[in-house]
């Protein structure tokens, strides 16, 4: 892959220190980039096994809705190495694993709902006697019908939570005197987070009712309260730690609780150490994924392709429960404008109870799922009007501040940072997007098989969780005596260099290297009541905690060094390992020592929690959003009619970091985003056969985006912003808008497919855009073209 990746460097606003000096706004390598490399970074599977650790398999559901009516473990029990079976009779205290709801058994209780629902634990002395083991269980079952799709969710008004409704203005009305209108569907297909580390948990019994486990988890207090409560113990008694993740995607926010509590009931009973680890197909047919989306839309607009009235039904496939369902959806919603103002809308937006895995959190969570529908839609009233996609987007952005009254959303929060305007403006030019949109009309004009597609797609992302509450986190930083730096903070790694950027604020603010300063795992132990990171505010959240720890103990040793040296407090400086007093500069090191001689604290804690957020579920409004994020990209593909494959032939992308606290790491995640989110739009299909079984439930059969899918050109670059929020050095969250930017690779192939019919038409393109649905598209474009072709010779 040609990279030309570019990252803008930015200063952060009101320094601590100088800014001639910063740790912070470089491009410093993930703090355990060389231990990724020589593969000495430790994940859960890597910690060595104390003394009499066994191991774990889950007995699951072969039906997708049936009562159990009995199982015989006799098989199971005779093979090698089987030392237990556990059921949710064996289960101390509270069997549920449920995050908002309690309505998901850790082990069911006779009644199964999925294929891959687990029903048993077994417990052998390996990880493959385990596995083989539950294999040998006899169950009968009495089946019972089962709803598989949306669809048939909303039919049967099977929900697992209400109905959400959220309304401004009279859409209606507007619909019904607006000058055009339109009216379609669209499906939208779910994803695997198929992060590379999977599931696990090894649970290790302590002293008295103590619990330590090991948890690849993005979340380690909701794992403390699962396991406390399937214990009946004290959340005290309970320790999770994780230092790292081989990835999580949302996969590991509540879905690894499961993993967790089984490998801590069967500790428990045994008072042994025991480890459960999935293997990929069980990890994939027992674990939720991104929610699948079906829509239902009535759009009216102008004769200029402003958006006068905008209705949409959307129902997700929640699974059987309802896990993260109800916040998913509330964020679909939320974001059904993208970088849109919609004065009349009506949105419903419904989570439908199936009997297939419980989905869960997935990088976006629920935001490119509302907003890939707006842009589908903005899509066909280009072409309808036969105009450029890009001119359609300008024309219904929001307005810049309170321009014709254009900058508050749908749920009523003000946009008062809108530089979406900007950006795209600068990656239209940059990219040269007119001149290869009249290129491509060339080429497809003198092509008949090979197509060729371009589109430009904006991004406007909230940054916050939806839960109030959740916008908090605390951190604790030490200074040593030799005058380096121990941080502990509440967020979790799981690649996205959450510590690196972590340890470059506490550097920065100390006036240190950021060599310094190191990271230690999250442990529920040091940092309590911690929120899972996630929502894109693990910086933002936890660098501000720690801002905090570091800034209280700067200030001591500040008023320490003054008082020695007859100096003004407000006046000493931490820049470059020195400490600098009126005219003297003391290493950062020996003035750590002398203050530790007099018995000066060098350690503290650091708490944070966003401020102005408030938000009424009932009726879907307030301010549930810090700030946006903004971003857009060009991509350009070349598709086979014959065939329906399609390449991607370049991307190019400008996001917003706001003033990036490490522009090398954000570049990675937008690169890493655009990939992830191509995946979900265009290869990676979810199939469930006629039975409720996952039949793409391992590589073999499902397809993420390889090397060889990144484009030859691929052009990502860091948008020069401060974002006006006071965020940590005025930084703005990368992890989950990027996955947004490649709705133009989805749109580029339409766009592809549009060019066999003349773009007389609008492809019925379905998500994934796989060579099947491409094929469907081109073919349904033909037959229109067909039809009207012989209609004008005909008169």
């Amino acid at each position: 892959m040609n990279s030309k990746s570019e990252a803008f460097l930015t200063q952060p606003a009101t320094p601590a220190v100088p800014m001639a000096w910063a740790e912070v706004g470089q491009s410093h390598p993930h703090e355990s980039a060389v231990l990724h490399v020589l593969g000495e970074a430790t994940y859960t599977d890597d910690i060595p096994e104390a003394a009499g650790t066994l191991h774990a398999a889950l007995g699951i559901s072969s039906k997708a809705h049936a009562n159990i009516l009995s199982m015989n473990f006799d098989a199971v029990k005779a093979m090698p190495g089987v030392v237990a079976v556990y059921t949710h009779r064996d289960i101390p205290g509270t069997n549920d694993c449920g995050p908002i709801i309690h309505d998901d058994p850790i082990l069911s209780e006779g009644l199964v709902e999925y294929v891959g629902q687990p029903i048993f634990i077994v417990v052998a002395t390996s990880h493959d006697n385990a596995r083989r083991a539950v294999k040998k269980a006899v169950i009968e079952y009495e089946e019972l019908p089962a709803i598989l799709t949306p669809q048939a969710a909303r039919d049967a008004k099977s929900f697992v939570v209400p109905p959400m409704h959220l309304a401004r203005g009279d859409a209606q009305a507007a619909f019904e005197r607006s000058p055009h209108k339109l009216q379609g569907s669209l499906h939208v297909g779910g994803q695997e987070q198929f992060y590379l580390e999977g599931q696990i948990s090894y649970a290790i019994p302590k002293e008295g009712k103590g619990m330590l486990i090991y948890c690849s988890t993005q979340h380690p207090t909701e794992m403390q309260h699962v396991v406390a409560h399937a214990l009946h113990r004290h959340s005290h008694d309970i320790v999770v730690e994780c230092r790292r993740m081989g990835g999580g995607f949302g996969g590991k926010e509540s879905q690894s609780a499961l993993w967790a509590a089984c490998a801590a009931i069967s500790a428990a009973h045994l008072r042994r150490p025991v480890k459960l680890r999935a293997d990929r197909d069980d990890d994939m047919m027992v674990t939720g994924k991104r929610h699948c989306f079906y829509y239902e839309y009535e759009m009216g607009y102008g004769d200029d392709g402003r958006i006068i009235a905008a209705k949409v039904d959307m129902v997700s496939r929640a699974g059987f429960s309802a896990d993260l369902s109800a916040p998913v959806a509330t964020r679909a919603v939320c974001h059904f404008d993208n970088a849109y103002y919609l004065g009349d809308v009506d949105i419903r937006a419904m989570a439908g109870k199936t009997n297939t895995q419980s989905n869960t959190a997935f990088r976006g969570f629920g935001g490119p799922q509302g907003a890939i529908a707006i842009e589908y839609i903005v899509d066909e009233i280009a072409r309808n009007l036969g105009m450029d996609a890009l001119d359609v987007r300008k024309i219904n952005f929001y307005g810049r501040n309170d321009e014709e009254g254009r900058n508050v959303t749908q749920y009523n929060q003000k946009v008062v940072d809108n530089v979406i305007h900007d950006l795209v403006a600068q990656l239209e030019a940059e990219s040269s997007y007119r001149k290869r949109r009249e290129e491509i009309n060339a080429f497809n004009a003198s092509s008949r098989v090979l197509k060729r597609g371009l589109a430009l797609t904006p991004v406007k992302f909230g940054i916050a969780f939806n839960v109030t509450h959740f916008n908090q986190a605390g951190a604790l930083v030490h200074i040593y005596t030799d005058g380096s730096v121990l941080v502990n903070h509440g967020g979790t790694e799981m690649g996205q260099g959450i510590n690196t950027k972590v340890c470059q604020v506490v550097a920065h603010e100390l006036g240190i290297d950021l060599a310094m300063v190191r990271a230690t795992a999250t442990d529920t132990s040091k940092v309590a009541n911690t929120s899972a990171t996630a929502a894109s505010t693990g910086a933002d959240l936890n660098g501000k905690a720690a801002q905090d720890a570091a800034n209280t103990i700067r200030k001591r040793l500040a008023e320490f060094a003054a008082k020695r040296h007859d100096g003004d407090p407000a006046t000493v400086r931490f820049e470059a390992n020195f400490v600098h007093v009126g005219d003297q500069a003391i290493p950062f090191a020996e003035l750590v020592q002398k203050a530790y001689m007099a018995r000066i604290q060098l350690w503290s804690d650091g708490f944070y929690a966003t401020p102005g957020l408030h938000w009424d579920p009932k009726t879907m409004s307030g301010n549930p959003f810090s700030y946006y994020a903004y971003g857009a990209s060009v991509s350009e593909v070349v598709v086979d009619t014959l065939t329906g494959e399609w390449k991607l032939l370049q991307a190019d992308a400008l996001y917003d970091a706001g003033n990036s606290l490490n522009p090398a790491i954000d570049v990675g995640q937008v690169e890493g985003a655009f990939i992830q989110g191509m995946g979900w739009l265009t290869t990676e299909e979810l199939w469930w056969n006629p039975a409720g079984k996952l039949m793409t439930h391992a590589p073999s059969t499902y397809k993420i985006p390889g090397v060889s899918d990144c484009p030859e050109n691929f052009n990502v670059r860091l948008f020069k912003n401060r974002n006006v929020m006071d965020s940590i050095h005025r930084s703005k969250a990368v992890g989950e808008p990027p996955l947004l930017l490649p709705f133009s690779v989805f749109l580029a192939i339409r766009d592809a497919c549009s060019s066999v019919g003349g773009h007389r038409f609008n492809p019925p393109l379905r998500a994934p855009a796989t060579s099947e649905a491409i094929l469907n598209a081109i073919g349904a474009v033909q037959e229109r073209a067909a039809v009207q072709d012989t209609a004008e010779a005909a008169n």
